[in-house]
Parts: structure tokens; sequence; C-alpha cells
């Protein structure tokens, strides 16, 4: 199967060639992971020890932040996996050196430490402990009365919230320092989000009134359903992980690359949701409709210098709502080096 090439772009099997993967990978999957690894080089001459954020769609120019924020670790993951892929010395210690730099966010109040430290290190052949360092800060965060890691200060705003952005990452990590945790962790959020017939992805607890959802982000949020997809696909590592697919049907989206939001169906898509759902169908067994997400995002949204186009940071605030988001070429990635066979999910890693 050939995807269609985005209008404006050479298709995707006259890109510079990858070692070819299995026989059942197609074949555009490798040129395409080949084509974001080479922008991952490209977006490290810019950016140096700054991390990259979200690009202009136009000139592929990066937005970036001094301490990496909730996003740091995909770009970690990213040099990471050019690390493996290439075996060059000095992309790996580029790989290190980032990851040294997300050290002071292992103890900081966020929830998403999980998808800092998880994906910042899943790739990596030396986490310099931090993945430790991690998952006992997480534990000792765990509000047992709760049931879950609260959502935190660090970002500001209310601190005892449970967000579905803080379950990826958060349940393997956490599972590394205690599965029960890590399985309440997981139930709670999904009794919250799921809790009605329209989805709510933030609560707030308040002691004596429990918890009351919130409006932001909205029900149609295109990555509440992905990330709860990737949450169950992790914990499916667990023992016991099985009885939460029960939730996976619910949450697949309808449209191979979803709108932004649902409730603005003629709206800016959201492709970094859509390779988020990727990489949990394909850890689900669900390798069909995951080989269809992403044949769409290779044929129609990844242009020929490997950037990820159509992600939308936050379609509330107006916020890079067609742009490159370094989340949705990590996932993107990661879901074509596994399709491929560059690296593949064992039973204790995800």
């Amino acid at each position: 199967m050939s995807p269609p090439a985005r209008e404006g772009s050479r298709p995707v099997e006259e890109r510079r060639g990858a070692p070819a993967g299995p026989a059942a990978a197609p074949a555009w999957a490798a040129p395409a992971l080949d084509s974001l690894l080479d922008r991952v080089a490209v977006t490290q001459a810019e950016t140096g020890d700054r991390f990259p954020l979200y690009a202009d769609p136009d000139t592929g120019t990066w937005q970036t932040t001094a301490r990496g924020s909730w996003t740091g670790g995909f770009w970690a993951g990213l040099l990471w996996l050019r690390a493996r892929c290439s075996g060059d010395g000095s992309d790996r210690e580029a790989a290190r050196s980032c990851t040294a730099r997300l050290a002071d966010w292992a103890e900081a109040d966020t929830a998403t430490r999980g998808l800092i430290f998880w994906y910042g290190t899943a790739l990596a052949d030396d986490d310099l402990g931090l993945r430790d360092r991690a998952a006992r800060a997480c534990l000792d965060a765990f509000d047992p009365e709760l049931g879950l890691v609260p959502w935190g200060s660090a970002f500001g705003g209310p601190r005892l919230l449970a967000r579905v952005d803080g379950v990826p990452g958060m349940v393997p990590l956490l599972a590394t320092a205690d599965a029960e945790a890590a399985r309440s962790h997981l139930h709670r959020h999904l009794d919250l989000c799921l809790a009605a017939r329209l989805p709510r992805w933030s609560w707030r607890h308040a002691p004596g009134a429990g918890w009351t959802a919130c409006a932001d982000p909205p029900p149609g949020w295109s990555r509440g359903p992905a990330w709860l997809l990737l949450a169950i696909a992790e914990a499916a590592c667990l023992p016991g992980g099985d009885v939460f697919g029960e939730h996976v049907g619910r949450l697949l989206p309808e449209h191979l690359v979803p709108p932004a939001d649902a409730a603005h169906p003629g709206g800016p898509r959201d492709t970094s949701a859509a390779a988020v759902t990727a990489l949990a169908l394909l850890r689900l067994g669900r390798r069909d409709r995951a080989v269809a997400v992403l044949a769409e995002l290779v044929g129609r949204h990844l242009t020929a210098d490997g950037r990820l186009l159509d992600g939308c940071y936050d379609l509330t605030a107006a916020t890079a709502v067609r742009h490159e988001l370094v989340w949705g070429d990590f996932f993107l990635a990661y879901a074509l080096a596994e399709l491929t066979g560059l690296v593949r999910c064992d039973a204790g890693q995800v």
C-alpha cells in the first residue's frame, strides 16, 4: 500500500532510503522514518540547547523553551531514536546531554513527569538514573485518598486536578515503583473522564465537595481519547492491566486524523492526536487500523523534509493550530520505528 503524497511534497518512496524493516512493514514506513530523523538533525542545529515546542508550517522555524516544559521528553526521545538508528557517538552524546537537562523536572510537582521521563528515556541506553528518581518522586506525590497523582502546581492553577494528559507515561513510570498505584492512577482517570456520555478530560477536587468537571479541555478535544488509549496500552503490560481494554472501543476516533475539536468538524485537524493513537493501536494489537492512520499521516501530512504538519496545540487559545508539534513528530517516529522493527515493545517497556 502506498499512501498518496501530500501536495507540494516529494513522494515518500523517493526520499533517502533506510534499512529495510520486516516484510510486513509497508514500503513507505522506513523512508518516512528516515525523513523524520533527518528533521531531528536540522532541528538540533537550529535550537541548540533549547527545547523545540512547535514550528511554523511555512518556514519550519521552531518556537522553543529553555527548560522543556511538559514536552521536553519528546525531544530527548527523538534524539535517542536518532542515536539508535545512526549508531553515532556524537548523536548518543547529544541525546544524553538533552536528557540531563531534564533533571530539574524529576521533583517538579506535575503529573506530566510521566510524559517527560517515560518517553524521554524509553529509547535511551543511559537515562542517568532519572527514571527511577522521577518514579520515586511521583510515588511520593501519589494521594491514596484520591487514588492518583494530582496534576500538580508546576504550571500554575489549582493543584488537585485530574487531567487526562497526566495519565500516559505516568502509568508505566509509577509501575516501576508501585504497580498498584499505577493501576489506581489510570482507573481513577477512566472513571472520571468517561463517567458521562460526553467525556470530560479535566476534573477539580475540593475537600468536602468531591470532583467537579472543568470546561477546558472541551469534551471534543482530540488528544483526550488519544492519551487515554495510550495509557491503556501502557497498562496492558501490567499484571491485571488487560481489564482496561473494555474502554478501547469508546475511545477509538471516527477519523484517521481527528478534528482538533469534534464540536468543530470543519476546523483544524490534529495530526499529533493521530500519531499518539497510532502508537497506542500498535500496542493494543490493532495493527491494521494503526497502519491506516500512519499511511494517512505519511501520505497527506508529512513533508519531504520530515515535518509532520497540521498538528493543533490549543484550538481554544488559537495557539499553533496547523503546526509541526514536537510530540507529533515523536509519536509518529516511534510508531514507525516499531512498525519497521527498529524498536519493539517488550513486556517491561512501552
